[in-house]
């Protein structure tokens, strides 16, 4: 292919139009959803508590939805499709499931946080209430890291390919795509990003298939799963695999895809079980389903890396010297590029800017997480804690309205300075698991284990922390004659060495000082966190001037405000038994999946060497579309089937405003929260 294809296939303009104009457009949208929710429901974003963490009231189907928004990043999408590029089909499966068995693991977590905090705001109100100010101060430093890290990813990967794709400015891509989500975060909360989630997924999901049934029945350059095997035979032939069975692009026996695996894994423990984001669904999830929620969202999730990259990623292979085919150079590869190659190659322009919508809409939702998640931990383990402690509802929420403007620039300003060090969205991802994967272990024993010892849990991550960049560097030197750079540091065995060093010293300290000085903690004082207060009145003779005596009304009327935001709608499904009996399915069931898609599918096949033929690859893309489609009907109709009641009650109040102006406004019967 000549040079010249590697020219943007999309003016500029297409690129602004997409990054301002779809992004106000959604941003209009969600500010609509907000006001119709305010008036036809019982929830009010005015409320910090609704903002933060949307009343806590929220059913599994939404909450799917939104693990999965929140779960595809631009990585989800380009990084999926650039393992696929060099890797062959193993690529696809390694990192689909390297990073779903995180979130279904979470569902431990989720049942737990619900056991022992059910009132926390963030995961490290738990770790302050256990462990006090020092361990609170370690574990910021690592979940504040998680968002940086993850924010700076979305921002990369989305500026990258809109600049391939349009030649827009990438200082300006980098500012202008979180500030449309912040529009809307700011006023509508944890509610309008679940809202924004799901719309988003819908809209995810029809372009997927929209890829999907072009590459495999459409397309005049591929069209069946027979030409796909026939395109992939013939690039493995004229290029094969270093590493792979017989050079193929078509087996799951890869060294290098199973390297990438493993840091797969390791990363994505640390960016699930530290991101707040995470924690804000379960949260915000109602006690009862929780567990639910994170099994299906998992699930769900897991094919849209796995049936895109199979599908662009491998197409990318396929097309190699195809005149509309972009040349990739490695760098290119690094940034995720063969997946916008593989769609302007396919479809034109047309395809390209249908690329560039589907990446807008995944960056912009795990955006809208990421501002949310900051903006709490912000707000209650920096500003509550540490600067106002007797903070107002009303202090409250402005602090959190500025958290999410504060890092929409912040997010923007470190898109910039990654991108003009040269450090890529596929480097700092493998990189992730290097610096964060310490913590891992000590935050879920601080939340699940009451044995978990303190110092031994703060020593292991700080520890496997410098563990980590240690076994990194000295790998990093040791392999490449003592030369640190961006491409050496980058290498799969570098990143390896690094992530295992971190994950390992971290986990083994704290588990090894745990079992043998083993803590006694009584969850009841983390059952505690933000439990509402009994209010006591003064004698009636206390000696008070006026002044005083109004400073206590403001007071107590100020607490009386925060226990009726603080109260669970659901406090009668906070049953121990029925959490317990929740733990105990999350715990069988999510290890049981963790077994199936890390060893009994992938392992046979990679010791077995076996190199699929063309009904093997038939099998694999068949089942990969059909899990598509459950999952789709999971995160699109089920959350619709399970919010019909609302929804009616919602038209029924703009019909009666509609012939009766001022009628249809929401007014609640009782004094609980009714659920949505």
């Amino acid at each position: 292919m000549s040079t010249d294809t590697n020219e943007p296939v999309l003016p500029q303009g297409a690129g602004y139009g997409v990054v301002v104009g779809i992004g106000l457009f959604f941003s209009a949208f969600m500010l609509v959803l907000t006001a119709v929710q305010a008036r036809y429901t019982g929830f009010s974003p005015k409320s910090s508590e609704e903002f933060n963490s949307a009343s806590r009231s929220v059913k599994p189907g939404l909450i799917a939805s939104g693990i999965v928004s929140a779960w595809t990043w631009a990585a989800t999408l380009l990084q999926s499709s650039a393992v696929a590029y060099k890797y062959g089909i193993s690529g696809p499966w390694w990192y689909g499931a390297g990073a779903t068995v995180q979130v279904l693991l979470f569902a431990q977590l989720a049942a737990k946080l619900k056991m022992n905090a059910p009132r926390a705001h963030t995961w490290l109100e738990i770790v302050a209430a256990r462990w006090g100010t020092f361990a609170h101060l370690v574990f910021m430093f690592f979940g504040l890291a998680t968002n940086v890290i993850v924010s700076s990813m979305l921002i990369l990967g989305g500026s990258a390919t809109v600049t391939s794709l349009t030649g827009m400015n990438t200082i300006a891509a980098c500012f202008l795509i979180p500030l449309g989500v912040s529009i809307y975060v700011v006023v509508g909360g944890m509610r309008a990003t679940l809202l924004c989630d799901y719309t988003h997924t819908t809209v995810l999901f029809i372009i997927i298939f929209i890829f999907i049934f072009t590459v495999y029945s459409t397309s005049p350059k591929i069209g069946s799963i027979s030409a796909m095997h026939d395109l992939l035979a013939k690039a493995s032939a004229e290029a094969p695999v270093s590493g792979n069975a017989h050079g193929s692009y078509l087996t799951i026996r890869s060294k290098n895809g199973l390297i990438f695996g493993v840091i797969n894994v390791i990363g994505n423990f640390a960016t699930v079980f530290q991101d707040q984001a995470y924690w804000q669904r379960a949260i915000a999830s109602r006690p009862a389903s929780c567990v639910k929620a994170y099994l299906l969202g998992g699930l769900a999730w897991f094919a849209i890396p796995f049936m895109f990259s199979t599908t662009l990623g491998l197409s990318a292979v396929a097309l190699r010297g195809d005149p509309a085919m972009r040349t990739l150079s490695p760098a290119d590869i690094s940034a995720g590029l063969p997946a916008p190659a593989a769609a302007a190659a396919l479809l034109g322009q047309g395809g390209a800017a249908t690329l560039l919508v589907l990446l807008f809409l995944a960056v912009t939702s795990a955006t809208s997480a990421e501002l949310i998640a900051v903006s709490s931990i912000l707000t209650f383990d920096v500003y509550k804690k540490y600067i106002n402690s007797d903070a107002t509802e009303s202090q409250i929420l402005r602090v959190s309205h500025a958290m999410v403007a504060c890092f929409a620039i912040v997010m923007g300003l470190l898109g910039l300075i990654f991108f003009y060090i040269g450090i890529s969205m596929g480097w700092l991802y493998e990189f992730m698991g290097v610096v964060l994967g310490s913590a891992v272990v000590p935050i879920a024993l601080c939340v699940c284990w009451k044995k978990a010892n303190k110092w031994g849990c703060i020593i292991g991550s700080l520890a496997g922390f410098f563990a980590g960049l240690i076994a990194w560097l000295v790998t990093t030197s040791s392999l490449n004659g003592g030369s640190l750079t961006v491409t050496t540091t980058g290498g799969d065995l570098e990143m390896l060495a690094g992530n295992l060093a971190s994950i390992g010293v971290g986990g083994i300290i704290a588990m090894v000082s745990s079992i043998f000085w083993p803590e006694d903690f009584n969850f009841d004082i983390t059952r505690a966190i933000n439990q509402p207060a009994t209010l006591v009145e003064k004698p009636s003779g206390s000696p008070k001037s006026a002044s005083v005596d109004m400073d206590e009304k403001e007071k107590r009327d100020s607490l009386s405000a925060e226990v009726m935001s603080i109260r669970l709608p659901e406090d009668n499904e906070l049953d121990p038994a029925k959490l317990q009996k929740a733990f105990r399915f999350a715990a069988w069931s999510s290890i049981i999946l963790l077994v199936v898609m890390l060893l009994i599918i992938p392992l046979p096949l990679f010791f077995a060497q076996t190199v699929f033929g063309k009904r093997g690859l038939a099998a694999w893309v068949v089942i990969g579309i059909i899990w598509a489609f459950a999952s789709a009907l999971t995160v699109i109709l089920y959350p619709l089937y399970e919010s019909r009641r609302e929804l009616a009650m919602i038209i029924r109040g703009l019909v009666k405003d509609v012939f009766a102006p001022g009628s249809g406004k929401y007014e609640e019967a009782g004094s609980s929260i009714s659920n949505a």
